[in-house]
């Protein structure tokens, strides 16, 4: 850890006697972990705190979890409003933070609006979108006692909702249109269940589709989902969508949008997606390994498990056909219990293949990224690894970046490292407790063709100490770290959820936008940032919600 801060030190003071040069290359030179880098670009403006305790009662705050907010402007005013749920709804004013509605989720629907059931906390993003295809953006929020709400943006339940499609929480939430028709979205829900039934498509006046719930048959090997895990987009090039969804198993189902498993490469010997296992060892993954023996070597015992592991459709490398990302806890598996080693990422072809082209092989994967520090949410709330994909440098090749419960933001190029100085520890054994990385946002905020990235933290419990809000350049080196507020009522905090990045009030400028564990709704101004590039800029990419953006 010390080498890393002054290998950063270090790297500072020679970009600072290198001022400015020329434009960074792809290729830039690496000696002995040491990064030469031959530009630097002045810092966007220091983020300043401009509002807290959105959503807050006068001495309480509810406990937010890892839902990122939306925002939009839903009553034609000057400034746009933010949606956020931790537990209730709110509509907040973008530029005062204050309460234009709040609303509960999971009542009939012959009861008032604001009936204050509790309905269970928010874990997935707050969608926003027009999914009855009426002209207007509706909202939709899903819960922990397994409520799934479409509202209007007065925070009224639209016809048929809300569904409570499982009795355990749901955890993902993303709305599709599943037959690329241009018509109503369909609303799909994962939960947190001890069951191989763990996915469901309703339709938009929440109906179930047809060939839904899934997985109801033996198609392919699935178990509760953990984390807003499903991703929806076109991986096949014909006009409909394909339901990627990994599960509390090391497989990964792939759907049509009728409910049929996806088929997966003929090597795979007519298998389909979800029954051809995920090993570290490519080689013995095409094989259908199934062996976990302490006799055994490392290849035939290290395989991903994907409960927190939620997949990202995206084009890795320019050539207009999307790639399923994936990141898995890797355990070996001839341990009692399954010893849990490492996040490793993963990137499929449509086939279930491993992508392999223009000279990047990933049948091999990295490994060894960093063992847990924690994985007790009693301790510390648990990092979730959410992969986002974005071009950071400009090459016309995405990157990987996740968070990982080793205390550190990760970034993989192609060529299967990291670069310059990440990965990011967020973690700083001097502090005493331990500090975990949200999924980041990146964006480029003076369009100047290089990306910064951005994430939040948080805290050990019983600490009474605070996360912060980071914004780390192109390198990962911090120009940023700014501490969250502290809790409201609570003995720690921070931020579980990606940040949302968009304009809220009435200037140029973006702001970042925040669902705080225990101080309700944060909003940070970003001065100069009018012409910022977003690449990613919410909660698994969207407002949709669907890991595909």
């Amino acid at each position: 850890m010390e080498n890393r801060t002054l290998q950063t030190i270090l790297a500072w003071i020679v970009v600072l006697l290198l001022l400015p040069v020329s434009s960074a290359a792809a290729d830039d030179p690496v000696y002995d972990n040491f990064v030469y880098l031959p530009i630097i670009r002045r810092a966007p403006g220091a983020p300043t705190l401009k509002w807290q305790r959105g959503g807050c009662f006068n001495s309480w705050c509810e406990t937010g979890w890892y839902s990122s907010p939306a925002v939009a402007n839903i009553d034609g005013d000057p400034q746009a409003e933010i949606i956020a749920s931790a537990y209730s709804i709110w509509a907040l004013d973008g530029e005062s933070g204050a309460v234009q509605w709040r609303t509960h989720s999971g009542h009939d629907t012959s009861e008032s609006y604001d009936n204050t059931s509790n309905v269970g906390r928010t874990w997935p993003g707050v969608v926003l979108a027009d999914i009855d295809r009426d002209g207007a953006l509706e909202i939709a929020t899903a819960h922990g006692n397994a409520w799934v709400s479409v509202y209007n943006l007065n925070g009224r339940f639209e016809a048929g909702w809300p569904k409570q499609p499982s009795s355990n929480e749901l955890r993902g939430l993303l709305v599709a249109d599943l037959d690329g028709n241009n018509s109503n979205l369909e609303v799909v829900v994962t939960a947190a269940i001890g069951s191989k039934t763990s996915t469901w498509v309703l339709e938009y006046n929440g109906s179930t589709r047809a060939g839904w719930p899934q997985l109801s048959n033996d198609s392919g090997y699935a178990w509760g989902v953990f984390n807003a895990n499903a991703a929806v987009a076109n991986l096949s090039g014909d006009a409909k969508l394909e339901l990627i969804v990994p599960s509390d198993v090391h497989y990964i189902n792939g759907f049509t949008p009728a409910g049929v498993q996806l088929p997966a490469n003929a090597i795979f010997g007519g298998k389909g997606w979800g029954k051809v296992g995920i090993w570290e060892d490519w080689n013995f993954e095409i094989t259908g390994g199934s062996q976990c023996s302490s006799s055994l070597p490392r290849s035939k015992n290290y395989r991903a498990n994907f409960a927190h592991g939620p997949a990202t459709l995206a084009d890795m490398n320019g050539d207009g056909t999307r790639e399923v990302v994936a990141v898995g806890n890797v355990h070996d598996c001839s341990k009692d219990p399954y010893l849990d080693v490492y996040h490793g990422p993963y990137i499929f072809n449509a086939d279930r293949s491993r992508f392999n082209s223009g000279g990047y092989d990933w049948r091999s994967t990295p490994v060894d990224t960093g063992a847990p520090l924690s994985q007790d949410y009693n301790l510390i709330e648990s990092a979730q690894p959410n992969p986002v994909t974005a071009d950071l440098d400009g090459d016309g090749l995405k990157e990987i970046l996740f968070a990982s419960y080793d205390g550190r933001m990760h970034v993989f190029w192609l060529d299967k490292t990291e670069h310059h100085a990440w990965p990011y520890s967020v973690y700083k054994p001097a502090e005493g407790f331990l500090r975990f990385a949200s999924e980041p946002v990146v964006v480029d905020l003076e369009n100047d063709g290089l990306a910064e990235v951005i994430f939040t933290s948080w805290v050990q419990k019983a600490t009474y100490r605070t996360g912060k809000l980071h914004i780390l350049n192109v390198y990962g080196m911090p120009l940023y770290e700014v501490d969250l507020p502290m809790a409201f009522n609570g003995n720690w905090n921070g931020s579980l959820g990606a940040p949302t990045l968009a304009n809220v009030d009435t200037d140029a400028d973006l702001e970042v936008v925040l669902m705080t564990a225990h101080s309700g709704v944060v909003v940070y101004d970003l001065p100069g940032t009018q012409n910022a590039r977003i690449l990613w800029g919410t909660g698994r990419g969207n407002y949709r919600r669907d890991g595909a953006p």
